[in-house]
């Protein structure tokens, strides 16, 4: 998500927000009907905890798509550090488009607030290594792009969006191809012609390890090796190709996991394991 293009990234939240708004209010919100049309509301947007923010481009393309001519004013920006009781936001428009768009944005915000928040943690975690945290394709499905670039906002890297755009040799992969070096050996044109820079081989044992080496892989996955097998690894390796540790990751296990000189960290949990951020909005008719 790094390197995508403005843009691409409002593609990605129009076709997200038209999404949640069909399943959310499909044919029409009839509670908001019991105000009167043409009426104008005002609300803030509070924060009940401290976080990293980001969302902010969807939660206003909720708001617009309801109401054109919403004004809101923030106060943080995407990336940035948030405290308990900070009014974020303060909105003023259409009160029936308001009170729609509400929990649709607050959804957006909430969710992902929290993978940024959570990313910065772990990225906190393993501050003072050369290790990257980097997310995974566990993520909740039909939200991936929003995610990933929820993960950028909290300091941590992209790892493959999907299938399409990188290769990742993995266990049943190889078995299917014989050995890691024909696995390796099929890949190369794909990659190729896919125009993609992406060839990771994961490997299990030190074994494995030395037959991707010696076929040049410059990406290996570490699947669910201990403290001292990552150790052990990345004295095999000797930089010849970038490693990362994966498996079991968490915040209690990331710092010792980084200090063992591996590259990068990948942690499904940072999209999959997600507590939403405790936010509100307080409403309230214009005079």
């Amino acid at each position: 998500m790094q390197n995508y293009s403005a843009d691409f990234l409002n593609a990605v939240i129009a076709t997200d927000v038209a999404r949640a708004l069909a399943e959310d209010v499909g044919a029409g919100d009839l509670t908001a009907s019991l105000i009167p049309a043409g009426k104008r509301g005002n609300a803030r947007v509070i924060a009940r905890e401290a976080a990293i923010l980001a969302g902010v481009g969807w939660f206003d393309a909720v708001f617009r798509s309801l109401d054109p001519t919403v004004k809101i004013n923030w106060h943080a920006a995407d990336g940035d550090a948030i405290t308990a009781n900070m009014v974020l936001c303060e909105i003023e428009g259409d009160a029936r488009a308001m009170l729609t768009a509400e929990r649709s944005a607050l959804n957006f915000v909430q969710l992902l607030s929290a993978v940024a928040t959570k990313t910065q943690r772990y990225v906190a975690a393993a501050a003072g290594t050369k290790a990257k945290i980097l997310d995974t394709r566990k993520t909740l499905p039909g939200l991936r792009l929003a995610l990933k670039y929820a993960v950028t906002r909290g300091g941590g890297v992209n790892h493959r969006v999907g299938l399409y755009d990188g290769i990742l040799i993995k266990e049943n992969h190889i078995a299917a191809a014989g050995s890691i070096a024909l696995a390796v050996a099929a890949a190369r044109p794909i990659v190729g012609a896919a125009k993609t820079s992406m060839l990771m081989v994961e490997v299990e044992n030190f074994t494995q390890l030395e037959e991707a080496l010696s076929c040049g892989v410059k990406l290996i996955l570490l699947d669910n090796m201990s403290l001292a097998q990552l150790r052990e690894a990345v004295k095999i390796n000797a930089g010849r190709a970038q490693l990362e540790a994966s498996g079991g990751v968490t915040l209690v296990t990331v710092a010792d996991i980084a200090a063992t000189g591996v590259d990068r960290i990948s942690v499904g949990s940072l999209t999959k394991d997600i507590q939403a951020l405790d936010l509100s909005m307080r409403f309230s008719m214009s005079a």
